[in-house]
């Protein structure tokens, strides 16, 4: 029987390059004996692992959604009653997490069992194998930060992989995430060389990034004895939380992993890739995407039903094409959390905004937060806003704010899958793990701090209080980018700061955030457990 390979494009994706945006041919349901003729039916076939990123299981909407589930998040019960209130079994696209993953994991097997039968350049050749390992090795890498043990398939069922598989270990699953992170850093090319290819493809860096994320995440997970202090409760107040050590992580070396995280990382920081954009904002308008910290991107294109994402819909203030506002915002605890002056709220947090009703005489603005009223009632220009005394409890993000066309629901909004700034602060968090709060650590934080206009971090912290320092400026500088439940998790805090939360009440919304230890983790797809007999069941508590 000959074996399908399902690919569904035209793409455009995802890394730091400025040459052209690649677009391919539709293909679908054709052989692989048929199919790898030459290096553009090979590149066709790897651009079909990427275009996996466009499902309903990940960048549709789920990827950026189970973020959700975190201290720092707030929104409307029509949107977050489910995964934003601890309930994720109940999301529409919970099979879907999984589904998605595992097909990006089954495209990637077909690609590399594949791609040595199609003539090409040796150097293509090793690049496009690179991409296909390194987007299964991330899948991994996702797998087992949602859900744990989980299966582990590296060939496709036509050369002998069985479908029902039991779950690998947590740390065997670290494992093949890693080993796929080193073959692609040694296959691909560095940003800057022509030979990476077109937009949209992951580099040399992205690949040794994401080798220290891991290793990150791992020594994270596995301290014994630490503690970390995080803002939060009703109150709003500094609260120490002894850490957990994550269920499936007690055994590895905690200082190892920070290290090897420590020097991964500087090899980046040295290399002369990347650098930071001078100002946040920047970071955000059409013109940034793809350049300077824009290490990984997901694109997406204006007029491509495929390639759009509903970010623009979800956390926009102001809503051009219907009446009200968007459904996400950050809770008032964490709008709290920064510096006045801070650009990260000061310009990236919507403080005046029109609430359009199809009505072009409304023109009323909406004011964020109501102790800052005499802040924000005028423009830059000194002009007073037409206010009727309206405020809204939200504080409503302006990253996804920049697209081409505001008018639709769906707009052309990049997801930044990795920035350089988070190596920067990935190297101090793990510099000072391994050597204290060392002038090195205080160096790339207050790089961060300062590009934002915030005070430089406090001197003569110790290692415990730059630590939580470190955590908390991830917070606020990765809001809504698909980071703060992870960081939760992998320090093992989640459940004390969560709870410490209970109840959020702000206006009119209600959002519970108290949370049970099956929280911890995803339930697997009812799919997996219903035809899977190997698995051995679902998730503790689901």
């Amino acid at each position: 029987m000959k074996k399908l390979v399902f690919l569904f494009i035209p793409v455009v994706f995802l890394s730091a390059s400025c040459k052209k945006v690649l677009t391919e041919t539709p293909y679908s349901f054709l052989s692989s004996e048929n199919f790898y003729k030459d290096a553009a039916d090979a590149t066709a076939a790897v651009n079909g692992v990427y275009d996996t990123f466009w499902g309903w299981g990940l960048m549709k909407q789920p990827y950026w959604l189970t973020d959700l589930d975190c201290d720092h998040a707030m929104g409307a019960d029509w949107f977050l009653g489910n995964i934003g209130a601890g309930n994720p079994s109940a999301f529409w696209g919970i099979n879907n997490i999984w589904s998605d993953h595992y097909l990006m994991i089954s495209r990637a097997n077909a690609v590399l069992e594949d791609i040595q039968k199609a003539p090409m350049d040796q150097d293509l050749k090793n690049r496009l194998i690179g991409e296909a390992t390194f987007l299964r090795g991330w899948s991994y890498f996702d797998l087992v930060r949602i859900y744990g043990a989980v299966p582990v398939h590296l060939r496709t069922v036509a050369s002998g992989d069985k479908p029902d598989m039991p779950k690998s270990s947590v740390a065997e699953v670290f494992n093949v995430a890693i080993n796929d992170f080193k073959t692609a850093e040694k296959l691909l090319f560095p940003a800057s060389d022509t030979r990476s290819g077109e937009k949209g493809r992951v580099t040399r860096g992205v690949a040794s990034a994401f080798i220290a994320k891991a290793y990150l995440t791992m020594a994270s997970g596995s301290l014994k004895g630490g503690s970390l202090t995080v803002r939060g409760g009703q109150d709003n107040a500094q609260y120490t939380y002894a850490k957990d050590v994550v269920a499936g992580y007690e055994n590895f070396d905690s200082r190892s992993y920070f290290d090897s995280a420590r020097m991964k990382s500087l090899e980046i920081l040295n290399s002369g890739e990347y650098s930071l954009f001078p100002n946040f904002m920047d970071i955000w308008q059409v013109g940034s995407r793809n350049q300077k910290e824009h290490m990984w991107e997901i694109q997406a294109q204006t007029a491509n039903a495929n390639l759009e994402t509903n970010l623009f819909y979800y956390f926009n203030a102001a809503m051009p094409d219907r009446s009200g506002v968007a459904a996400t915002w950050m809770t008032d605890n964490h709008y709290k959390d920064y510096e006045q002056d801070d650009d990260r709220i000061l310009k990236g947090v919507a403080h005046q905004y029109i609430v359009d009703y199809r009505n072009p005489q409304y023109t009323n603005y909406i004011l964020y937060p109501e102790e800052d009223t005499a802040l924000y009632k005028k423009d830059a220009a000194g002009n007073t806003y037409a206010w009727n005394g309206t405020y809204y409890d939200r504080a409503y993000s302006n990253k996804y704010s920049y697209v081409n066309d505001p008018g639709p629901s769906n707009s052309d909004n990049f997801f930044p899958m990795l920035r350089y700034a988070e190596v920067m602060l990935m190297y101090a968090e793990a510099e000072n793990e391994v050597n204290g709060p060392t002038a090195a650590a205080y160096k790339y934080v207050d790089s961060i701090r300062l590009r934002s206009h915030a005070s430089p971090t406090p001197a003569g912290l110790s290692q415990q209080q730059l630590r939580s320092f470190i955590f908390e400026e991830r917070g606020r500088e990765f809001t809504f980018e698909a980071q703060r439940r992870y960081d939760l998790l992998r320090w093992g805090v989640y459940l004390q700061v969560m709870n410490k939360l209970g109840v959020i009440i702000q206006g009119n919304d209600r959002l519970t955030k108290v949370r049970a230890p099956r929280n911890l983790l995803f339930p697997i797809s009812t799919d997996e457990i219903n035809t899977n007999s190997a698995l051995g069941g679902n998730n503790p508590g689901w």
